[in-house]
């Protein structure tokens, strides 16, 4: 059995083609005066230590004048730092389940309010129309998220590869559970078997150029629940950067 899920994974690896799994970069100059901006909220400012955003978005590739669109948007934390980074010549697109307005859809029109190149909605991923043309897409600690609220996400992996230009890339970051477990946690403790993210994605006709450990943590109990007390911002996470092929 576990020889047989060894070669089920190379296969899978092998099938998407090859990832470079390099060293953090240097954060751009335009990604890190973002990241400094004074204006941030200092609880914003707080958690950077932890989810190094200026690593994040080096890989992903983001800069001034993207098209992004950001899937689960609400608390703005990238958004903020995004928004400042493509500036007035790009757009940030916050998109949100209709089931997070109570807590966070306020905040999220306050924030398009103060900043004109941004834009909010609600909306089904799988239903709603998207943008074209786009420069990145990115899921931040949500994928595991998205079918027991009912997003089917091998329909929603597909309207993301239409939505990007050829080159465009798509940055996904999860909580891992046990490697080969599927969405067998996601609901119960917000992990997910990280592979299965490989899988469906690449289905959909992406490559897998980046396969990071940035914000791995080796000593982290993957059966844990994320909001666990002392787990938050310290979970072991997968970090992958998804292009569609320039042609």
């Amino acid at each position: 059995m576990l020889r047989r899920s060894v070669l089920a994974l190379l296969a899978l690896t092998l099938a998407a083609g090859p990832a470079l799994a390099a060293a953090p970069p240097k954060t751009p100059a335009y990604i890190q005066k973002a990241i400094d901006n004074p204006a941030r909220d200092a609880k914003q400012r707080a958690r950077d230590a932890d989810r190094k955003p200026g690593e994040t978005l080096a890989l992903a590739g983001l800069k001034p004048g993207d098209k992004v669109i950001e899937l689960a948007a609400f608390g703005q934390y990238y958004t903020d730092i995004m928004a400042e980074v493509v500036g007035p010549k790009g757009h940030i697109w916050m998109y949100d389940l209709p089931y997070t307005d109570k807590d966070f859809g306020n905040a999220s029109r306050a924030f398009v309010m103060k900043h004109p190149n941004t834009e909010f909605a609600e909306a089904k991923f799988d239903e709603m129309d998207w943008p074209k043309n786009l420069d990145l897409i990115t899921i931040v600690l949500y994928y595991h998220d998205l079918q027991y609220n009912g997003v089917d996400t091998g329909v929603l992996d597909r309207k993301m590869f239409e939505a990007l230009k050829p080159g465009g890339r798509l940055l996904i970051v999860d909580h891992k559970a046990d490697a080969g477990s599927g969405w067998r946690d996601s609901k119960t403790i917000h992990r997910m078997g990280v592979e299965t993210i490989v899988k469906e994605v690449t289905a959909a006709g992406f490559k897998l150029k980046i396969d990071s450990d940035l914000l791995a943590n080796p000593t982290d109990d993957h059966h844990k629940m994320v909001f666990a007390p002392g787990e938050r911002g310290h979970t072991d996470q997968a970090l992958f950067v998804f292009e569609k092929p320039k042609r």
